[in-house]
């Protein structure tokens, strides 16, 4: 396999728990599909979401399927533009991190934590993560070939035969490489 990884920009979303959905969209509510993402069994979602913090709010994109907890993902700058803490972590990590409240057509959820940026990371089967000679939470550099070429560190492996190889940035990082279109990018040793 050549050392080239497509990069993916992942823009402002919401992972929710079945409790959430119900409160916010009403009882025995079930997502809607909207289109698939590229990560297998993950989808864009009809229903939105809006998240409050202290200086503002945002309209955000639910993705499913559900979760055992909330998630919100937003850049730095989405968090300083709406007032709220959001530490950068792997998905899942969110104890301590930012809170906010959400807001759907039948409902209101004040979430005492779950806001974070989102670490860039590189989705890998551990066929691809074999071929390119990384492992699962290794944390390497990568590259982006674009017209602002950018190297970022940091960026952390996570590797299951569930994935498709990808790697995953926030809007501030898509913005700062130039990044628009298809995009690939090269893990630096």
């Amino acid at each position: 396999m050549e050392n080239k990884i497509l990069v993916e920009t992942s823009a402002r979303h919401i992972h929710l728990s079945d409790e959430h959905i119900e409160i916010l969209f009403g009882a025995g509510h079930q997502l809607t599909v909207k289109k698939a993402l590229s990560q297998p069994g993950q989808y864009a979602c009809e229903e939105k979401v809006t998240v409050k913090g202290e200086k503002g709010e945002l309209k955000m994109s639910v993705l499913g399927p559900a979760r055992k907890a909330s998630q919100v993902e937003v850049s730095l700058t989405d968090a300083r533009s709406i007032g709220v803490k959001a530490p950068i972590r792997e998905s899942g990590d969110i104890a301590g991190s930012g809170a906010c409240t959400l807001v759907g057509p039948c409902g209101t959820v004040e979430l005492a934590e779950g806001v974070i940026a989102a670490q860039r990371h590189i989705h890998l089967t551990p066929e691809a993560a074999a071929d390119l000679g990384v492992a699962d939470k290794d944390v390497v550099k990568v590259k982006l070939d674009t017209a602002r070429p950018l190297i970022f560190d940091g960026v952390v492996v996570r590797v299951s035969d569930k994935f498709a190889p990808a790697m995953h940035i926030d809007t501030d990082e898509s913005n700062a490489a130039g990044a628009s279109g298809v995009v690939y990018g090269s893990i630096v040793k």
